[in-house]
């Protein structure tokens, strides 16, 4: 039984694919045939429901991508909404039966049908050929010339308008008639518009005799049109409106416009443009015009990439549109099932049976694996009933594909969604070619290329022409074409398995026999550069792909890039790093990598070498295991895999050909063909990448001959095991460690321990790994050698040992610790903290030298340690030599700095002069070296400690007690009392000061002598004080009691007598306050030649003014004013009174003088 009996109608009768818009050819069969699917009813439902029921939307936006059928439905509501008659039959009445079985869906139909409507349906991207999308009205000026064409006028609109001027004004029919008497060959207007401009003398002529205008007025009247036309929104709106309500009540003009989402989604201007238009046509036709739109994209899509300053814009777009009828995929494979493949009642059974044979298999038969995208599979029997031949996959996986190629531009003309590509037209090609075959054979997915072919660019079907011509295997060539659909749908991987699966004829094909003749095809076409391999996908080559594989295949690489890259890939892809840690010592391990015995990078004791199938020796395991021998390395060897290493060979000349052609590739196509290459080769150095782990994990270890039987969970902890062993095996002297783990921090802790053990006494044995450092650093210093701490270092971090590096410098510092060695930086010796922080600062190690320790007799070792004691009166804490030694140093750095400390008081007590010496000495002894301490300082131990006795313990004890506080407190009073010493106690203080200034005064009981005539000298001075004091005060008294007799006292008020009397208390206080005895007369002198004769003028207010205003009145009475009679200045000839005579003159002056200051209206007081 032949397929072609098993559908209803013949499979290759005539089927346009896509409805164009612009074809009025078949309307009656493709009504009648037209499919109304689920999501098409759905659709309906929503559009019929808006248009019966208008509210303000007059837009409609049908999306779907290539196949879904928006253009056919288009065309469908366009005839259906006309209701349009062709050859007796009604469209809406052919619908309304699709719909029979929905009595809703069908009663909105017939109600809409009802109203009386025009369509104009329009391919907008065909309309637009002659006008540029760039014009700021292009969008505009399509739906002017489509309206206007549908009014019977021409597209070109001034002459449309020249057209519409003369219909409205009735004269239209006579212009034409006119026309055609004075044409030329007296044509038609309808065919002389098409070239108007060779008949204007006509058009003239018509139009004069037409409008009764002059023939002046006429001349060039097609020109002055074609000058002043201009097209706006608002009058193109207004033009629908008046013809509108020229038609019957409830009119409705529709435009259907196919493609608009791809005309105007690039342009923002365009976009707007479509909303003005709708918005227009809504507010001025008020719902009796309406638009229905096509789009690949839906609306939110198509207006998705904005910026927010046009957001606001957009949305009212969104508004306008807010009808909207999606359509997928699952429609186009509905329509094809329906329309297509519709069985016969008699083939459903023979189907019926095949699919309970069969439907077992169908998960293994068409399953995509190795990481393809999900792709649908038969779901039951009516839908393997409805399908086939074709398997459900092919619908979604043919449309993804055709999607992809449409993106890169391989079909030919503007309009890349009408034409020989409707899926439906595919289909039926490929349905035609099987129509002969049996039932039982499948539909291959290769078939699919015929039914494009034809729209494909020449150019991109090259490689399949050449390979159509060259090739001998036509099986080939078919994979070919399978290759070429899917080539640019990313998320389908064509892998063997899944070429395979596409390749698929029938189902009891032989898959593994299948599977071998794929495989045969592809090797076939990638060996002649028809595709390209990348790991498990295959590729296929366009022709400039091609070119540049080709130019691939020849670039040459070098052999130590190979192992460069192999080198990058295991170490640090797979191992990650060059160190591998021990799991005994917690230490990383460096180790030199080696690809084909060639060292990569930096040499190390420890080697990996991989041995890969480069190597001349690659598959003779017995030479590779006795050249590992006498090797310290692990050798790798890996399995042969011809695979691995073409793609390896490819993966870098791609890489070198990308990088060299990359930046200098000027053109679009080879720039985005190196860009495709450079992401492929990032995808094949991922399969490299787990190729080489899965050879790692399967690869022959070697190891001094042996060969490694390890089974571990992947391939880097299968070379880290193998490591291990490696390192126990060259570094012997590991176990010297005992399996301790050592950090930074054992530095210190292994120094004090030790340290600790040997000031309690009980030091402990050294352990082996120590001994081993002792007897090195001795050996060398016996033959002069110099050894440093980083030549330790070395010495124990090479083989036999392999030491970690904490772990020499722990035991090192616990040897110095020991008293074993010592270590010195710059002649210094290095102890404690800063010992540990020299050793923790590797870039000091190389300046750290070791040196044995020389031992001293126990003897020795008491005397310096009796002498500690007596010398500083406590233990010290050391029981070693240099322990003690430099216990005993900082003793006397401690003691010299306690000197320096109290020598800065010498300027109080000249006695601390002594001092300097002593600290001198002192810092001297702390920068002896232990020999000096345990050979030469006990020798002069008796002079320090008769120093001790002698001068600083006396003087410790004068500057820590009571001593000091009494010689500060007498040296103060005797400064503080300087000038009362001329008026009392000058002998008590000569006694006191002779014992401040004695050098010695520090010893015995001086202090006590001083402080005895201190308090004697005290009492002197203040009996004497106060005797001053009580002189000043008497006579004080005196002057106030005579003042207080004065008329001027006793005629002032209590106020100015109070002042008076406050001036006198004012100065005894002073006195009274007063320390220094010779001022305490000073200051009653100053007081009554200065300040009395001020306070007896205070006594006295200041005489007022009469207010009489009578100038002859007497002014009143100055206030006297009162002089000391020391203060007045007396003329004498003579500075000097020698003789009786010079007295009397100078008493005679002064009478002269004091009498002056009386006459002067003064008073004196004396």
């Amino acid at each position: 039984m032949q397929l072609k009996s098993l559908f209803v109608k013949p499979v290759d009768r005539p089927i346009d694919g896509v409805i164009k818009a612009d074809d009025e050819a078949s309307l009656l069969m493709e009504l009648e045939e037209y499919v109304v699917t689920n999501e098409v009813e759905k659709n309906l439902s929503r559009f019929l429901h808006e248009y019966n029921n208008y509210s303000h939307i007059n837009g409609v936006w049908i999306s779907g991508f290539f196949g879904s059928g928006k253009s056919h439905l288009l065309k469908m509501l366009s005839l259906v909404l006309e209701n349009r008659e062709i050859e007796g039959k009604y469209a809406a009445d052919i619908f309304s039966e699709k719909c029979a079985h929905d009595a809703i869906l069908k009663g909105e139909l017939d109600k809409a049908v009802r109203i009386p409507s025009k369509s104009i349906l329009f391919n907008i991207d065909q309309k637009a050929t002659i006008i540029s999308k760039d014009q700021i009205d292009a969008l505009l000026a399509v739906f002017q010339s489509v309206f206007d064409e549908s009014c019977g006028y021409y597209r070109e609109g001034y002459i449309a308008k020249l057209e519409r001027d003369l219909d409205e004004r009735g004269q239209f029919v006579s212009f034409k008639e006119e026309f055609q008497k004075h044409s030329f060959g007296n044509i038609s207007w309808e065919e002389g518009r098409e070239q108007a401009n060779f008949e204007a003398d006509a058009i003239a002529k018509a139009f004069a005799v037409a409008t009764g205008q002059s023939d002046v007025a006429s001349q060039n009247i097609l020109d002055q049109y074609a000058k002043t036309y201009n097209v706006s929104i608002e009058s193109f709106a207004q033009q629908v409106k008046r013809y509108i309500d020229k038609q019957e009540k409830g009119f409705r003009l529709t435009f259907f416009v196919d493609e608009v989402g791809q005309y105007i989604a690039d342009n923002v201007k365009l976009m707007t443009n479509l909303q003005t238009i709708a918005e227009s046509l809504n507010t001025i036709c008020k719902g009796q015009a309406w638009l229905v739109v096509t789009a690949q994209e839906a609306l939110d899509k198509v207006v998705g990439d904005i910026n927010a300053r046009q957001a606001n814009d957009f949305s009212k777009i969104m508004a306008r549109f807010g009808t909207r009828m999606p359509l997928t995929s699952q429609n186009v494979a509905e329509v094809i099932q329906k329309r297509l493949l519709k069985k016969k009642a008699e083939a459903e059974g023979t189907l019926a049976n095949l699919y309970e044979s069969e439907n077992s298999n169908f998960g293994t038969l068409f399953n995509f694996s190795d990481g393809s995208v999900t792709l649908k599979n038969f779901r039951d029997k009516d839908h393997f009933i409805a399908s086939y031949p074709f398997v459900p996959y092919q619908y979604e996986l043919f449309r993804q594909c055709i999607k992809g190629l449409s993106e890169h531009n391989v079909f030919e003309g503007r309009h890349s969604s009408v034409g020989e590509r409707s899926m439906l037209g595919v289909f039926r090609e490929v349905a035609i070619g099987i129509a002969d075959l049996e039932v039982g054979q499948l539909a291959t997915f290769d078939r699919m290329f015929e039914g494009i072919r034809t729209a494909l660019k020449g150019s991109v079907q090259t490689s399949i022409q050449v390979a159509e011509g060259n090739l001998d295997d036509e099986f080939a060539v078919r994979v070919l074409k399978a290759l070429f659909l899917v080539k640019y749908y990313r998320q389908f991987k064509p892998t063997l398995h899944n070429l395979s699966v596409l390749m698929l004829e029938h189902f009891h094909q032989d898959l593994t026999g299948l599977r071998k003749r794929v495989e045969g095809a592809l090797n076939r076409l990638e060996s002649e550069t028809y595709i390209q391999r990348n790991g498990d996908v295959y590729d296929f080559l366009t022709d400039e792909e091609k070119d540049i594989e080709e130019e691939i295949k020849n670039t040459e690489v070098d052999r130590t890039e190979i192992s460069k890259e192999i080198n990058g890939i295991i170490f640090q892809q797979v191992i990650g790093s060059t160190k591998i840690r021990h799991n005994q010592t917690k230490t990383d391990y460096s180790f030199a990598c080696k690809i084909d015995d060639e060292l990569q990078g930096r040499d190390a004791e420890l080697a990996i070498n991989v041995i890969t199938p480069f190597h001349e020796h690659s598959e003779n395991l017995s030479s590779l295991s006795l050249a590992s021998m006498n090797s310290d390395e692990l050798m790798v060897v890996l399995p042969q895999n011809a695979r691995f290493m073409s793609d390896l060979l490819l993966f870098k000349k791609t890489e070198k050909y990308v990088r060299q052609n990359q930046r200098s590739s000027s053109e679009e196509v080879k720039a985005r063909i190196l860009q495709e290459k450079g992401t492929q080769n990032s995808e094949r150095f991922k399969t490299l990448k787990t190729r080489i782990d899965m050879m790692l994990a399967e690869a022959k270890l070697l190891m001094r001959g042996d060969d490694l039987e390890l089974r571990e969970a992947n391939a880097k902890a299968r070379i880290e095991r193998a490591f291990q062993l490696l390192i126990d095996k060259v570094y012997s002297n590991l176990q010297m460690l005992r399996n301790i783990t050592y950090s930074e921090t054992d530095i210190a802790k292994y120094h004090t321990d030790a340290k600790d053990g040997i000031m309690g006494g009980e030091a402990a044995p050294l352990t082996e790994a120590q001994q081993q450092i002792f007897n090195y650093v001795q050996s060398q210093t016996r033959q002069s050698l110099r050894v440093t701490l980083k030549s330790v270092e070395e010495k124990f971090e090479r083989k036999p040992f392999g030491w970690p590096s904490y772990a020499v410098l722990a035991n090192t510092s616990a040897l110095c610790g020991a008293g074993k060695i010592e270590a010195r930086a710059d002649g210094t010796i290095l102890e404690n903290d800063t010992l540990i922080k020299t050793f923790k600062s590797n870039r000091d190690h190389q300046n750290i030298v070791l040196e044995p320790q020389v031992e001293y007799s126990a003897s020795k070792i008491k005397e310096l340690r009796e002498f500690y004691t007596e010398f500083f009166t406590h233990q010290p804490a050391a029981n070693d030599a240099r322990g003690l030694s430099k216990e005993t140093a900082t003793e006397f750095e401690r003691l010299a700095s306690k000197l320096a400390d109290l020598h800065r008081s010498v300027a109080t007590f000249p006695f601390l002069e002594q001092l300097p010496a002593i600290q001198v000495a002192l810092e001297g002894y702390a920068k002896k070296d232990v020999d000096w301490f345990i050979e030469e300082l006990p020798k002069m131990a008796d002079d320090l400690l008769d120093q001790k006795d002698d001068v600083l313990d006396p003087i410790f004890t004068f500057m820590e007690g009571p001593q000091r506080q009494i010689f500060e407190k007498a040296n103060q009073y005797l400064k503080d009392n300087q000038n009362n010493l001329s008026h009392a106690g000058a002998d008590r203080a000569k006694d006191v000061n002779a014992i401040l200034i004695d050098e010695e005064c520090y010893k015995g009981n001086k202090m006590q002598d001083a402080n005895r005539l201190l308090h004697e000298l005290r009492l002197q001075i203040d009996q004497a004080l106060m005797e001053a004091r009580q002189a000043a005060t008497e006579r004080l008294e005196k002057i106030q009691s005579d003042m207080q007799q004065l008329s001027e006292y006793q005629s002032a008020d209590a106020a100015h007598q109070s002042r008076a009397d406050q001036a006198f208390e004012s100065i005894r206080q002073e006195i009274q306050n007063q320390s220094i005895i010779a001022l305490i007369q000073v200051s009653v002198d100053r007081f009554t030649s200065d300040q009395y004769p001020s306070v007896l003028g205070g006594l006295t207010p200041a005489p007022q003014p009469t207010q009489t205003g009578d100038d002859s009145t007497p002014p009143p009475t100055p206030k006297p004013s009162f002089v000391s009679a020391k203060s007045v200045s007396v003329t004498s000839a003579k500075s000097v009174l020698n003789t009786e005579e010079d007295v009397d003159a100078y008493l005679s002056a002064l009478r002269d003088a004091l009498v002056k200051e009386l006459k002067d209206g003064k008073r004196i007081t004396v």
